[in-house]
């Protein structure tokens, strides 16, 4: 069964570099990057095979030399060539899981405050300014589409981006001692993040009579009149209630485009978590979906450290956290998340 996934990813790895060297498919965009994503995505599988063939050959030649012979270090080259090959199987069909088909859609990110009053704004900030850091870290393009107190709501932009924030979806808590705080006293704070695939026309059919579309004068803070035409959109999906309100732009047409943006993803999201309720007996399997209220994790001021609850992985380097530096929780997150994979495959 190994030798034949073997075969295969070897196989589709030289289809994919075939198919990177032929101008035909080079001189179309479209064809050459996924080409490309192909190529990538299988790279390390390919090294992961020429490990496992090494390590087959070397349990081959300890075996042999072992029928010629009693002897304590060929049974311990035999035993570690075995351990090889059971490590670097379970590498392959971690590397194999499959793609998430919402890699190939930018993301919707909201931000809101939660618990915790003006703290909990300020909290909401420092989140939004972490994501987004780790966003330009790993190659992606932000594009702001709406801030207001406490809240915020952006597009990221690249190829992946989905299977790396999805594990940011929940509930973020800190603890701190505020600003505004005279007597040092920490206070617990939340910040709730939204994670949603960007959808298409084509992924969620809306129906404009299902729409009530409101215009208004946007405001600033205070309430002050930002302008002075009813540039501001608000945008109710009467079936489901959903509301969305978008006001930075100064065009109106702007605005309801945008805001037809984040209603397509809500209502795609929420399309796929009752999909995947159907389909999971255990929701909270399902990383990253609708466990809106869930504390993932917690940000420890006093004590400088970072701790995510799902996978219990504790860190002490809250500053570089902070700074974006997410790369470890996404890392043990998608191992995580495919070791659960391979447990429902194998019990399948």
């Amino acid at each position: 069964m190994m030798e034949r996934l073997v075969e295969q990813i070897e196989a589709r790895f030289a289809d994919a570099q075939r198919e990177m060297s032929d101008p035909e498919i080079f001189g179309d965009r479209r064809r050459a990057a996924a080409a490309g994503r192909a190529f990538r995505q299988l790279e390390h599988a390919v090294k992961l095979a020429e490990q496992w063939r090494r390590a087959v050959d070397d349990e081959a030649g300890a075996r042999e030399m072992l029928d010629e012979g009693e002897d304590a270090e060929v049974r311990e080259m035999l035993g570690a060539a075995r351990a090889e090959i059971e490590r670097v199987e379970l590498e392959l069909r971690l590397a194999m899981v499959e793609r998430d088909p919402n890699d190939d859609k930018n993301v919707i990110v909201e931000i809101r405050g939660g618990a915790g009053g003006d703290e909990a704004g300020l909290w909401a900030a420092d989140v939004f300014r972490m994501l987004t850091k780790y966003a330009e870290r790993r190659g992606f393009t932000v594009e702001l589409l709406e801030t207001a107190e406490g809240a915020y709501t952006f597009a990221i932009k690249g190829d992946g981006a989905y299977s790396v924030f999805k594990f940011e979806g929940g509930t973020h808590r800190v603890q701190r001692v505020p600003a505004t705080e005279s007597q040092g006293r920490v206070h617990t704070s939340t910040a709730t993040v939204a994670v949603l695939p960007e959808a298409e026309d084509v992924d969620v059919a809306i129906d404009p009579n299902d729409l009530q579309i409101d215009v208004y004068r946007s405001s600033g803070p205070g309430g002050q009149s930002v302008n002075t035409t009813d540039s501001a959109v608000r945008i109710t999906h009467k079936p489901s209630g959903i509301v969305v309100s978008m006001q930075d732009e100064k065009s109106q047409l702007q605005n309801r485009e945008r805001a037809m943006r984040v209603l397509r993803a809500r209502l795609y999201e929420a399309a796929l978590a009752e999909q995947q309720a159907e389909l999971a007996a255990d929701r909270r399997s399902q990383v990253g979906t609708g466990e809106r209220a869930e504390k993932i994790r917690t940000y420890n001021y006093g004590e400088r450290r970072v701790k995510d609850h799902r996978i219990n992985l504790l860190v002490h380097n809250l500053d570089e956290i902070l700074e974006g530096a997410l790369d470890e929780f996404t890392a043990a997150l998608q191992a995580d998340e495919k070791r659960r994979v391979l447990e429902l495959q194998s019990t399948a």
